[in-house]
């Protein structure tokens, strides 16, 4: 299965959203580093675009600046990346896990790898939409809860689908 293919069914298929945690572990990771390299790249770019805001905020900061130079974007973009690739698989687990307690009070078969692939399947929208509330900072605030409730939606429309125990 194509990666547009994987997105738009992750949108929209709750059944297919099922299915995918079949799909093998290293396709997932790669659909995961996807959104990490673009919430990194945006990221990064917003820092690119806004350095000369954030350095005024502290004079000292400017001091240093100057003395690190260019140096300082490959840093900068090297630290976002880290960040950015532990805060979606932190994000993926704990919602695998919740994910996991749902399954057995829903009596559901699976395990626990099983379910981390959906979760990070599931989290195309709610990346998507942390990466719109990042734009306005007015819900950003409310950014994490909304884009929270939106995982475990996707979460639980696709453990309808898991098959029962026997």
């Amino acid at each position: 299965m194509r990666f547009h293919q994987l997105f738009i069914a992750s949108i929209h298929e709750p059944k297919k959203l099922a299915a995918f945690r079949l799909l093998p572990i290293g396709k997932v990771f790669k659909y995961v580093f996807m959104f990490i390299f673009l919430f990194t790249t945006i990221s990064f770019g917003r820092f690119y675009l806004n350095d000369e805001l954030l350095l005024e905020q502290n004079p000292d900061l400017i001091e240093h600046g100057k003395k690190i130079g260019w140096l300082i974007y490959p840093m900068a973009l090297l630290l976002q990346l880290v960040i950015s690739t532990f805060y979606v698989f932190v994000r993926i687990t704990i919602f695998a896990y919740i994910g996991s307690l749902f399954l057995n009070l829903r009596r559901k078969r699976s395990n626990y790898l099983q379910i981390w692939r959906t979760s990070a399947i599931a989290m195309t929208v709610p990346m998507l939409l942390t990466i719109g509330f990042d734009f306005f900072p007015g819900i950003a605030a409310n950014g994490f809860l909304i884009s929270s409730i939106v995982h475990l939606i996707y979460i639980l429309a696709a453990i309808k689908y898991y098959p029962k125990q026997q």
